[in-house]
């Protein structure tokens, strides 16, 4: 302390150092603060994503109670029923009968009559039965040209059309190794390995060159199905990354995008278009859409913001996502910010279950009537916390996400055709991205143009509840029978009728067995 100056003004100056290093060091001190609860909200989330539940319905009892009372009750989905589920009527019975030799009684050794017959049925799974077509094609020859020693041409019965002529691969075949690919997942390797088994060689470059060949057969379909599309009020649209080997001057782990656009969730018909893309820019969905100028649901990529011609809808899930991932990083709070706007998505999609079996024009008025208000209460909520929030914190990105996209959000309420969010389209990419586990990438741009147009019959096959595995057969057999002009409407998965498809296919399916057992 003999250190200190003896005048006042000295000691004035020093005091206003100190308290500015004081203060510059408390500004500190809180900038680390920040940094260190936006680590520990990055870890918790990082821990969330890798090791909790990846689903984001809420929990019965926590912060939707209230509206979870007030909801409708949800019917149970027939696949959650309990006990043994009867087999379908459709598949075909073995009977095996089984009788005592000598039926007696233990009591007083009389004959046993029969009064009834007891039931009962398991499954029986052929793992897979692979059997040979044998085509023989009559020839003819003129008995007249011959006795008088002229030119005889020889005629042959034409052999059946195929998509993919001399080649060993019937429609079954063809229907059979696209089924296993596009809807199972199954790579191609592996399926070599099966077919390897029966003692069928066929290597994997030749298993690719037909999925290339079939892709690019069915590329009309998909061309129809393109049309329809932009004739429905609403299309939903997302993308994903896919790996591409060889695109021409472009390195080889250079990102490709599979783009996905879909109808609307109340669609009577949906259509699912798969559309490879070497980029992700908003050129590509311009492209696709063309004159389009009805509604585009999709989520907040920036590239969808260029399109001017369309009337842009937000996910409200994408939304509701960043509230969940919030929670998920303070997960000792029951009643913070986070939990009061999963509340209001809890009320707003309460609404949606009510909502969902009316008309477009009923699902719009009870929106406007129940939902709009609640919409309000929310956006009000949402503005003050925003003046309170840390904005690179969870929630604070969370509130900044939903404010930006606001003006989409609330788009739902204009259209009955149009969903609260867009989950029926990443459910649709979702089998694309578990087959891309398996198969990590494409070798070439034809190939990954061939798997979207292949996709996009099977996806709009799921859409439409029809199953891929009769589809496929009953198209690679009625497209080589059309002529290049001829139309393909009656061949959209919507048009086709299946009962006739699958009962035409079993019944050529036992003739071929029969007769490959009688040659």
């Amino acid at each position: 302390m003999t250190d200190l100056p003896d005048d006042i003004d000295q000691l004035k100056a020093l005091v206003c150092q100190l308290q500015a290093a004081n203060q510059a060091q408390a500004g500190s001190l809180a900038e680390l603060r920040a940094q260190i609860k936006q680590l520990l909200e990055q870890l918790n989330l990082s821990k969330s994503k890798r090791f909790g539940k990846q689903s984001e319905k809420a929990d019965k009892g926590t912060f939707n109670e209230a509206e979870q009372q007030d909801a409708l009750p949800k019917p149970a989905p027939a696949h959650h029923k309990k006990g043994r589920q009867p087999l379908p009527a459709g598949l075909e019975r073995e009977v095996q009968r089984h009788t005592l030799n000598a039926p007696h009684c233990d009591c007083c050794g009389e004959p046993l009559h029969t009064f009834g017959v007891e039931t009962s049925e398991t499954l029986k799974i052929v793992p897979q039965k692979v059997s040979v077509i044998r085509h023989e094609r009559t020839k003819y020859a003129c008995r007249q040209c011959e006795k008088r020693q002229t030119h005889s041409k020889i005629i042959t019965a034409p052999a059946p059309p195929s998509l993919l002529p001399r080649t060993i691969a019937s429609p079954d075949t063809q229907a059979a190794i696209v089924t296993a690919k596009y809807v199972d997942a199954l790579p191609l390797y592996r399926q070599t390995d099966i077919l390897a088994r029966s003692g069928i060689e066929i290597s994997r470059s030749t298993l690719a060159n037909w999925c290339v060949q079939l892709g690019r057969q069915v590329h009309g379909l998909v061309e129809l199905m393109q049309a329809h599309l932009r004739n429905e009020p609403l299309i939903c649209a997302d993308e994903t990354p896919v790996q591409v080997l060889h695109k021409g001057d472009r390195p080889a782990q250079s990102k490709s995008y599979m783009w996905v656009y879909r109808s609307g969730e109340f669609a009577a018909h949906p259509a699912v278009i798969f559309d490879y893309q070497p980029s992700r820019s908003g050129r590509c969905v311009a492209d696709f859409l063309g004159d389009y100028s009805g509604y585009l649901l999709t989520d907040g990529y920036a590239a969808y913001d260029t399109l001017k011609q369309v009337r842009q809808a937000g996910c409200m899930a994408h939304a509701r996502r960043k509230f969940t991932d919030a929670q998920k990083v303070q997960p000792g709070k029951k009643a913070g910010r986070a939990e009061q706007g999963l509340t209001y998505f809890a009320r707003l999609y309460a609404i949606e279950r009510e909502a969902r079996l009316l008309s477009p024009d009923e699902r719009r008025r009870l929106r406007q009537e129940k939902a709009e208000p609640v919409l309000k209460d929310f956006h009000d909520g949402l503005t003050e916390a925003s003046r309170t929030a840390l904005p690179k914190s969870a929630i604070g990105k969370a509130i900044s996400y939903t404010l930006n996209q606001w003006p989409k959000l609330i788009v739902y309420l204009e259209d009955g055709h149009i969903s609260i969010d867009n989950n029926v389209t990443e459910r649709n990419i979702l089998p694309f991205t578990t087959g891309r586990k398996n198969w990590l990438f494409s070798t070439s741009a034809e190939g990954a143009f061939a798997s979207a147009n292949l996709y996009s019959l099977v996806m709009t096959c799921r859409a439409n509840d029809i199953n891929p595995y009769f589809y496929f057969p009953y198209i690679f057999t009625e497209l080589p029978k059309r002529h290049p002009n001829d139309p393909l409407h009656d061949l959209l998965p919507w048009n086709v009728n299946m009962g006739v498809a699958v009962k035409k296919y079993r019944a050529e399916f036992r003739l071929t067995e029969f007769s490959a057992v009688m040659t």
